[in-house]
């Protein structure tokens, strides 16, 4: 077998476990808040600008719709965001965030910079992270433009 196709060879490999580990301290993280981690994310998406619509908080986050609409529905439950009907197109629903996300935004925040801050490696020293960072979405663009094409790595 050639040494190049060895599991512990493979980037998608090494990629999808410090994924599992995020995922795990996040989990940890967001537990006592009642959230989870793709919920999450469609929270920090509307902190980032309130009251999008979910087509648009679809493309910000990278969940299709049909994933989408339970996390929005769970959050909306849990009283983190709210639904509503565009006024402009009758199709569309505006998702935004409640006075609790609004106010819970600060606290979250803090403690996932605390226990991130744990780990030195993602403590930024001398622009190295941000380099890493820079390199590892240059790579997701280039396997986001391979997806429309017929080649795959």
């Amino acid at each position: 077998m050639n040494k190049s196709f060895k599991l512990d060879n493979q980037l998608c490999f090494e990629v999808y476990k410090a994924a599992n580990q995020f995922a795990k301290l996040y989990r940890r993280i967001l537990e006592p808040f009642d959230l989870t981690y793709p919920q999450y994310l469609v929270l920090l998406a509307l902190w980032e600008k309130d009251q999008l619509l979910v087509k648009q908080l679809s493309e910000k986050v990278c969940l299709g719709i049909g994933t989408l609409n339970p996390i929005i529905n769970k959050l909306v439950d849990k009283g983190w965001v709210t639904k509503k009907v565009s006024t402009q197109d009758k199709r569309a629903i505006i998702v935004s965030l409640t006075e609790k996300a609004q106010l819970q935004e600060t606290l979250i925040t803090k403690e996932i910079l605390n226990k991130v801050s744990e780990c030195e490696t993602l403590i930024v020293q001398d622009g190295a992270l941000k380099s890493r960072l820079n390199e590892l979405n240059e790579l997701l663009t280039q396997l986001n433009e391979m997806e429309g094409k017929d080649e795959y790595l």
